[in-house]
């Protein structure tokens, strides 16, 4: 909502807004009447109403045009079809995840309703339907192919001059995502799985109301039985894509504020003891020593500092 990217639809997936057009016309899928800009479009800001159907048409039309001409783009085939193989932990069910999506979503529905049986994941009917939007799902995979084989262009450029990239995460993902979608028991989510508990923050010098985030909580004890796998593979992931990662919200891995799920303000939440310090050495055990950056706004208390400077 708000074409935040603290609301997407992936902690794992390439934004395909920044696809580069003109790499995709160099590339024989678009024409150079295609990527004409149009009236609307201003350089000042972005205007998400005008620049999303604009970029959205043109990609489908690329992917339109991938599929349907393979002669003379052999290699092409081939590196998407690697890059959907490596990618598949995570691809699969996202680009299944945006496909229904487009089917099911729209006036403000979220994934909590769709038909029960794909919303709570019945394999019967996730086989069937990955079968009927197959064509689907495989548009939104050429564009994370595209997101990722540009990114890593650009990244490998960076690095060969010296330049190290620092990417951003937040420490909370979006209610309607595929990863909330894909790991329910996660989170801390209801019967219809929708959040019971939202995060956020009390009263301070931003608001008096305190702050409504409207993400969902994780239930941290199944991430510690599970050896946080989904969190290694999340920061495995960025640090594929970045250098050195910036957590958002530091602190909640030492408290978090705790809100219910249906209250209108985040005044009367609940301080919950977040992971600590063995969440980070199970990482560091997985990954190494890794470039981190600890966002410290918010209320830092001496807790937090302790656990900033044992990590």
């Amino acid at each position: 909502p708000g074409n935040s990217p603290y609301m997407s639809p992936s902690a794992f997936a390439g934004n395909e807004l920044l696809i580069d057009l003109t790499q995709l016309h160099h590339s024989g899928w678009l024409r150079a009447e295609d990527i004409a800009p149009e009236s609307a479009l201003r350089d000042e800001r972005v205007d998400y109403s005008a620049v999303i159907p604009y970029r959205m048409r043109r990609l489908r039309l690329a992917a339109e045009r991938f599929f349907s001409e393979t002669h003379g783009h052999e290699e092409a085939h081939q590196d998407f079809a690697a890059f959907c193989a490596e990618a598949q932990s995570w691809l699969d069910d996202y680009a299944l995840f945006m496909a229904l999506d487009q089917q099911y979503g729209g006036e403000g529905k979220l994934w909590q309703d769709w038909p029960a049986t794909l919303a709570l994941r019945d394999l019967d009917a996730l086989q069937e339907a990955a079968q009927t939007l197959a064509g689907e799902c495989d548009f939104w995979k050429f564009c994370q192919w595209c997101f990722d084989r540009q990114w890593r262009a650009i990244k490998q450029y960076a690095n060969e001059r010296g330049i190290r990239i620092i990417g951003d995460m937040p420490i909370f993902v979006s209610a309607h995502s595929a990863d909330v979608w894909m790991h329910q028991a996660l989170f801390d989510l209801g019967a219809d799985g929708r959040p019971r508990v939202i995060a956020g923050v009390p009263p301070d010098y931003f608001s008096a109301t305190g702050q409504r985030w409207g993400n969902p909580l994780y239930r941290w004890n199944i991430h510690a039985q599970n050896g946080y796998r989904w969190w290694i593979a999340r920061i495995r992931r960025v640090l594929s894509l970045c250098d050195g990662v910036r957590i958002d919200h530091f602190r909640g891995f030492e408290s978090y504020w705790s809100v219910d799920g249906k209250a209108e303000t985040a005044i009367n939440g609940r301080w919950l003891k977040g992971p600590g310090k063995p969440f980070f050495d199970e990482i560091e055990r997985e990954l190494g020593e890794l470039d981190i950056v600890a966002e410290d706004l918010g209320i830092i208390t001496s807790e937090v500092e302790r656990l900033r400077d044992d990590c």
